[in-house]
């Protein structure tokens, strides 16, 4: 794989994560301008994630037979159409099975068809020695666009006000942008180069099996409770509890993206020193206990806080897992491996969105981001148990 092709798949990354940045925070207030409850919007989150898992273990199915190139332009195509669909429907049945099959993400990260097929196409194409400092690169690049789109997603409110127009009739538009969106990757994506014959002999999984699934059970832990705190339900208990206008939730998730971005590089140097597991533990532990006391914060300010440094900790962890699962398996079961961890992770955490909006719509003290933080709290301190042991081969080497 050649340089201009990772920097092709760093601007589909980018424009997707842009997309993904504004319409995480528009799509609660979207939902609740059509009169939807925070349960309904909980269930139409659910639905995306749930869809997220089911296409991805499709796309591990044919992934062997098709290639990731034709994949990830079918799957640029099912985001631009999964955009008109919510741009155009107004009633939620519709929109509950639009945001099933569809590519919609209310996470400000990447559980999306898109995930497991880049990170094998990364994988391919760095090596070992450089792979964590990609996958790092790769999360820069995908924070830093969600960030500006969540900046972005304020546009409507401030074009609302200048131009005396009722803010809800602009909600439709920003969805015919993110359809907008996904067929520009498409056209990026059709620039990828055809992988070479070794490239395409991905293996099932067989020779890595217990080691990925161990991965997936606990990812999947992670993810159940992360499900609790997507971005569009955090967004949501923000406008609940505090009445926050989009503009300044706009601002605010600006910044914790930003942040998050930063941290990316500094999660590639710390894994330098320590090691893949113990940075993807010792990071996010203390942010899950910033989520803790969150709901207990006495004002808004001390919530700001609060997220800006937990988003200055809480995503060291995404590079590191992903080239750590790259790592620990055998280079011809990358794909497969991919997909495994994708998938429950993403069926794991479209549980939670339905029960977090139940939650909201009893109260808004914060349950959802007590229940995350225990269970993630959880999920470090097994990752830790299990896996401190199993070493991936630039650090089994440094050792020596």
């Amino acid at each position: 794989m050649s340089a201009p092709a990772v920097r092709r798949l760093l601007c589909a990354r980018a424009l997707r994560a842009f997309a993904d940045g504004f319409v995480s925070l528009l799509l609660p207030a979207h939902l609740l301008s059509l009169g939807f409850t925070p349960f309904q919007v909980g269930a139409i989150a659910t639905g995306t994630l749930l869809g997220s898992g089911l296409l991805t273990l499709g796309v591990g199915l044919g992934a062997n037979r098709v290639g990731a190139r034709a994949l990830l332009m079918a799957a640029a195509v099912l985001m631009c159409a999964t955009g008109l669909g919510f741009a155009t429907l107004t009633s939620f049945w519709p929109l509950l099975v639009v945001a099933i099959v569809g590519t919609l993400n209310p996470s400000s990260g990447d559980v999306s068809v898109f995930l497991p097929l880049e990170h094998a196409v990364l994988a391919h194409a760095v090596s070992d020695r450089v792979r964590t400092a990609a996958f790092a690169r790769y999360s820069l690049v995908g924070a830093f666009a969600a960030a500006l789109g969540a900046l972005f997603a304020g546009a409507p409110e401030l074009l609302s006000r200048a131009l005396a127009i009722d803010l809800s009739a602009l909600y439709p538009s920003m969805f015919v942008l993110y359809a907008i969106l996904g067929l520009a990757s498409g056209a990026i994506y059709r620039r990828l180069p055809v992988p070479t014959a070794e490239a395409r002999r991905a293996a099932p999984l067989v020779q890595s099996r217990r080691i990925v699934y161990a991965l997936a059970a606990l990812f999947s832990l992670d993810a159940f409770g992360g499900g609790f705190v997507v971005q569009s339900l955090l967004a949501l208990w923000l406008f609940e509890r505090f009445e926050l206008s989009i503009a300044v939730a706009a601002t605010i998730f600006f910044w914790t993206g930003v942040l998050s971005a930063l941290s990316y590089l500094v999660a590639a140097r710390i894994a330098s020193r320590i090691g893949l597991v113990n940075t993807m533990v010792f990071t996010h532990l203390p942010s899950n206990v910033l989520l803790l006391a969150m709901p207990f914060a006495p004002s808004l300010s001390v919530v700001i806080a609060l997220l800006l440094i937990r988003s200055a900790l809480s995503q060291m962890d995404v590079p590191t897992r992903s080239s750590y699962v790259m790592a620990v398996v055998a280079p011809s079961e990358r794909a497969a491996a991919a997909g495994i961890t994708s998938v429950p992770r993403s069926l794991a955490s479209s549980v939670a969105p339905i029960f977090a909006g139940y939650l909201l719509g009893l109260s808004p003290f914060g349950w959802p981001l007590i229940v995350a933080g225990s269970v993630k709290i959880a999920y470090d301190l097994l990752l830790l148990a299990t896996f401190r042991t199993v070493r991936p081969p630039e650090e089994s080497a440094a050792s020596r």
